[in-house]
């Protein structure tokens, strides 16, 4: 018999009929002799209605009240499943985080987690009921709640399935595993039966909304198995491994993962002379604007066109940063573009397989997609293009790459 934490998100106890479902799949696996502890997220929608509360009293609201105020929707669910389950004859017991002493440091809306107590859990698994724990939140040293960022219910039941070494870390959700890429772009996605955490990793970085980035980090530093899976229709998901735990060779390519929230900005005509790169990104930076790829050319006036992506919603923000810049540089002009996108090929089978990049360019060049920006690392190659490009490069790269389902 094994020991599961299993994780289960908005959707999937979005209501109280979706809740019993959640109670009739934990009581399977207690009948089939397995120990199961269970971490909730609010109910679908609840954290937002939260939130707009907040907004209603105030537009800066204090963190610490708000880390108050929304950890609440967790501790709604893990009552009604465990009532749930006590109706279906299963024992049960539900602990917020402060009771069970999922310590964080004191960073609000954003904590991370510094330890876990096990003690109680341990002796209700001994017991036989099924522990079920509110996600996304704990306590700091000062007794204070804090919660641990969107998302944080993931990492919540990571952390928890290290901490008591479980068996499997199975994360239900609203889909059926991890795909090849987006099934809404590519009908011929396909399910993973197995990717490294090195592969989530990227993919969850690149776009990827399966699982939050850093529940995929704790899984890989503390080993711990992770499965997704969907909590509506049965399925052995998709398990996410290290990369000698792989059964069958590797294929060159696992996914595609692409992300339409880009924008780009240039910096023309910068003196190409030393710590020009450090003037132009350390006011990007000191306005707490994330770069993501950096391109520089140099002509042969010994001047450089210096261009960076952003996240779209900075663009704005970029720009008159870049405009300040640019003045105390003697730049020639500030160019952006924020109706781009990024498509990005990643797998590990890149490490033993040449030729993967020139690959991804040929298939690209035969539906003229003009690449933009490239950027590679061992595991991956991204490209940025012009947005409207998007589905027809993933989907040319898809058939590419042989990710598309084999007809019958």
């Amino acid at each position: 018999m094994a020991f599961y934490v299993q994780k289960y998100g908005g959707t999937s106890v979005g209501s109280v009929e979706r809740i019993g479902a959640v109670a009739d799949k934990i009581k399977s696996f207690r009948d089939e002799g397995h120990d199961v502890v269970v971490v909730v997220s609010a109910m679908s929608g609840e954290t937002n209605r939260l939130l707009g509360l907040a907004s209603e009293i105030t537009d800066q609201p204090s963190p610490r009240e708000l880390d108050v105020l929304v950890s609440t929707g967790e501790q709604v669910t893990i009552a009604l499943l465990a009532m749930a389950l006590h109706e279906r004859g299963c024992d049960a017991k539900s602990y917020t985080g402060d009771q069970i002493k999922i310590l964080t440091d004191s960073a609000y809306t954003k904590a991370r987690i510094r330890e876990i107590g096990v003690d109680a859990i341990q002796e209700d698994i001994k017991k036989g009921r099924v522990v079920v724990v509110a996600g996304f939140q704990g306590v700091d040293e000062s007794g204070n709640t804090t919660t641990l960022g969107r998302g944080g219910s993931d990492t919540s039941a990571v952390a928890i399935a290290a901490a008591l070494k479980a068996d499997e870390c199975q994360i239900y959700t609203d889909v059926d595993g991890v795909y090849t890429t987006d099934p809404r772009v590519v009908e011929k996605a396909r399910r993973l039966e197995q990717i490294t955490f090195e592969e989530m990793l990227e993919m969850a970085s690149l776009g990827s909304k399966v699982l939050q980035i850093r529940s995929v980090e704790f899984a890989g530093k503390y080993q711990v198995p992770l499965r997704v899976l969907s909590s509506f229709v049965d399925g052995p998901g998709t398990l996410i491994t290290f990369e000698g735990d792989q059964k069958m060779e590797q294929p060159v390519i696992s996914g595609i993962a692409f992300n339409r929230d880009e924008a780009k900005l240039t910096l023309v005509g910068v003196p190409d002379i030393p710590g020009a790169a450090s003037r132009i990104l350390g006011p990007v930076s000191a306005a707490n604007i994330e770069v993501d790829m950096i391109v520089q050319n140099v002509a042969e006036d010994n001047t450089t066109d210096f261009t960076f992506t952003v996240h779209r919603n900075d663009y704005q923000r970029v720009v008159q940063v870049l405009e300040s810049v640019a003045e105390d540089l003697g730049a020639q002009a500030v160019r952006g573009d924020n109706a781009i996108a990024k498509v990005s090929i990643v797998g590990v089978g890149m490490r033993s397989h040449a030729g993967v990049a020139s690959k991804m360019f040929d298939a690209l060049a035969a539906e003229n997609i003009n690449i933009l920006m490239i950027s590679t690392s061992e595991i991956k190659v991204s490209v940025v293009l012009e947005e409207k490009y998007l589905e027809l490069a993933v989907r040319a790269l898809h058939t590419a790459f042989e990710l598309d389902i084999q007809s019958e």
